[in-house]
């Protein structure tokens, strides 16, 4: 079991692709890899990589390195991917559609028991096994299903109404795929994953003189 450490978001933000590496080393059969190793799959400097899993309490052996399985299990269960969080998605269209359908996302503990839109056309349907309902019935079904994330994906215009919508009925985290930035008040969770503003850094960095 490991203790729940408040850690600085950028070794959050780290450790996912120290998961997802060693979960394939896992997949061949490697018992043991070092930082150094991790280090040159990653192009995260080895000293980083040591000071982040010390946050966790894990320490390499000497010369040998961090025990793989070991490695796997530990930030699986510390970054919560091995327990279940149930999340609705606010907005139905191609990205909240997207979202419903990546089977995926249960793999890390991510469970979408429903989705809300106010477009007739797409209340009342599915998308996979995601039922789609109104906002208005938004109370109804988190008393029969309840939720702990709200995922929206909805216009940014409507990105801060719908999230105050969301907290009111119990939701309490965000996760914020809208270019709007969404005022949540404390105690709440709060992530925003701006596909606009990392199109906007490739596009800048593509139209760069080489």
């Amino acid at each position: 079991m490991v203790n729940h450490v408040i850690l600085p978001e950028p070794t959050l933000r780290r450790l996912p692709w120290y998961l997802a590496y060693v979960e394939i080393l896992k997949a061949r059969n490697v018992e043991y890899v070092s930082s150094t190793q991790i280090s040159r799959a990653l192009n995260v400097d080895a000293s980083q990589i040591a000071k982040d899993l010390s946050f966790l309490s894990l320490k390499g052996k000497t010369r040998i390195g961090y025990e793989v399985a070991a490695l796997v299990d530990t930030l699986a269960e510390f970054l919560g991917f091995t327990t279940t969080h149930k999340a609705f998605v606010f907005g139905a269209g191609s990205l909240g559609k997207a979202l419903m359908q990546d089977s995926g996302l249960s793999i890390y503990g991510l469970e979408i028991v429903a989705g809300f839109d106010i477009d007739p056309q797409k209340t009342g349907t599915r998308v996979g096994d995601v039922p789609i309902y109104h906002i208005d019935t938004l109370a109804e079904v988190m008393q029969q299903s309840p939720a702990t994330i709200g995922i929206l994906t909805v216009p940014a215009e409507c990105a801060q109404d719908t999230a105050d919508i969301a907290i009111g009925e119990g939701i309490r985290a965000i996760w914020n795929f809208t270019p709007y930035r969404v005022k949540v008040a404390e105690g709440i969770v709060m992530a925003n994953t701006s596909i606009y503003a990392h199109l906007a850094l490739i596009y800048n960095r593509l139209s760069a003189p080489v």
